[in-house]
C-alpha cells in the first residue's frame, strides 16, 4: 500500500468518525454533567425525606453508578459497539463478584435494613442478643456496628449477626428502669430492708421521682429473701444508678443490722463404734 493509498484511507476514517467521535465526547461532557446534576438532587431529596444520612450517601452513589454505566453504553452504541454481548459479560461478571462477595453483600443488605428500621441509633445504651454483648453504640457502618463498652473497649459486630438476633435497646425510650435484686437474711425484717432500699433510692441524684420506685418480694430462696426493686432514671444514667444503689444499699443494710445471707453448710459427724 503506497502512501497516496494510506493518506486517502485516513482521511476516509477521520471523515467517517469525526463527528461520531465528537458527538460521544459531547454527550459524555453533557451526561456527566446532567448526572451530577441528578445525584445533587438527589441528596437533596433523601436530606429533606429524613432519611438516614448514611442511607441516602448510599441510595445517591449507587444511583450516580448505575446513571454513568447507562451513559457509557450510550456513547459506546454511537461507535457501533454491540451493547447486549458487553451487557451479558458484564452481567456475568456481577453475578460471580457477587457470589464472591455473599457475605460482604449481606452485611451491607443488613446495614441497610438496621438504617432504615433504626432500632437503635448513636449513643443508644443496647444489648446484642439474649445475654449477649452490650455497650453504647459508637458507630454504624455499612457492614458493622460498633458499640463501646463501660470499660472502654471497642466490640464490631457484623450487621448480619445484629439482625439475626435480638437487639435491647435499653436507652431507646429516654427512661429506662433499672432491675436490681437484693437478697436479706430470713431472719432479717422485710419492711425495715425495704425502707432502707427505698431511702437509698431517695438519696441518689439519678432516680426519678416518677415513676415511683417500689420494692417487693421477688423471689424466696434456698437461703434468702430476694427484694426486687426498679427505680427509673434517665438512660444515660443507667450504670450510674445500678452502681450506686448496690454499693450503697449493702453499706445501708450494715449500718441498720439488715443481715445479708451467706451459703452454709451443716457437716454432721457420725463416729462409728
Amino acid at each position: 500500500m503506497d502512501s497516496n493509498t494510506l493518506i486517502k484511507k485516513s482521511e476516509e476514517l477521520f471523515v467517517d468518525y469525526a463527528p461520531k467521535v465528537l458527538l460521544a465526547i459531547i454527550t459524555l461532557i453533557i451526561g456527566m454533567w446532567v448526572i451530577k446534576k441528578i445525584s445533587n438532587l438527589l441528596a437533596k431529596v433523601f436530606q429533606n425525606s429524613g432519611l438516614d444520612e448514611t442511607l441516602s450517601k448510599f441510595l445517591s452513589s449507587l444511583i450516580n453508578i448505575a446513571l454513568k454505566v447507562m451513559l457509557l453504553l450510550s456513547v459506546a452504541t454511537m461507535f457501533g459497539v454491540n451493547t447486549t454481548s458487553f451487557v451479558a459479560i458484564f452481567g456475568a461478571l456481577m453475578v460471580g463478584v457477587g457470589m464472591a462477595l455473599n457475605g460482604t453483600l449481606g452485611q451491607a443488605a443488613s446495614g441497610i435494613l438496621l438504617m432504615i428500621f433504626k432500632p437503635y441509633k448513636v449513643g443508644d445504651l443496647v444489648t446484642i442478643g439474649s445475654g449477649g454483648k452490650t455497650g453504647v453504640v459508637d458507630a454504624i457502618n455499612a457492614f458493622n456496628t460498633t458499640l463501646k463498652t463501660m470499660d472502654n473497649k471497642r466490640i464490631i459486630i457484623g450487621n448480619t449477626s445484629i439482625i439475626s438476633n435480638d437487639i435491647i435497646n435499653i436507652s431507646g425510650q429516654g427512661i429506662v428502669g433499672v432491675e436490681l435484686t437484693f437478697g436479706i437474711a430470713y431472719s432479717a425484717d422485710i419492711d425495715k430492708a425495704r425502707q432502707v432500699i427505698l431511702e437509698v433510692g431517695k438519696s441518689c441524684p439519678y432516680i426519678l421521682e416518677e415513676p415511683a420506685q417500689g420494692v417487693v418480694v421477688g423471689n424466696l430462696g434456698d437461703s434468702s429473701v430476694d427484694l426486687a426493686t426498679r427505680p427509673f432514671c434517665k438512660s444515660e444514667h443507667y450504670w450510674d444508678v445500678m452502681f450506686y444503689m448496690q454499693e450503697n444499699v449493702k453499706k445501708s443494710f450494715d449500718k441498720s443490722g439488715v443481715s445479708i445471707p451467706f451459703n452454709t453448710m451443716d457437716v454432721n459427724i457420725v463416729r462409728q463404734n
